[in-house]
């Protein structure tokens, strides 16, 4: 029970560590000059019904989805296109961007 308490302990502060590496101000640059388009200058506002909000999305899930689309295991030619040319510093950038946006999707109390 201790070992499965510090593996996860070990496991959280990786995935921790790496949205800290990464650098929200340099995603939201980057995200200004392509994201926004279609996703709206902070992931709030889509440009079609069948583009998401980003805003406020987990971090982890947006490095996986952008890599995914980065080595075609997610299908979309429009996406493909714009992940393949990131590096896998300025994925995490926009992850960390979008990820810590307020999204219009949660509760606002």
């Amino acid at each position: 029970m201790k070992r499965l308490l510090i593996l996860g302990l070990a496991l959280g502060g990786a995935f921790a560590a790496n949205a800290f590496a990464a650098n929200a101000e340099n995603g939201k640059a980057k995200a200004a000059q392509i994201c926004a388009a279609c996703h709206g200058p902070d992931g709030n506002k889509p440009s079609a019904p069948d583009q998401p909000i980003l805003a406020g999305q987990h971090y982890d899930y947006l490095v996986r989805a952008l890599t995914d689309y980065k080595n075609g295991r997610r299908n979309n030619p429009i996406m493909k296109g714009f992940a393949a040319q990131l590096s896998k510093q300025e994925i995490e950038d926009r992850a960390a961007w979008f990820s810590s946006q307020k999204s219009r999707l949660h509760d606002q109390r």
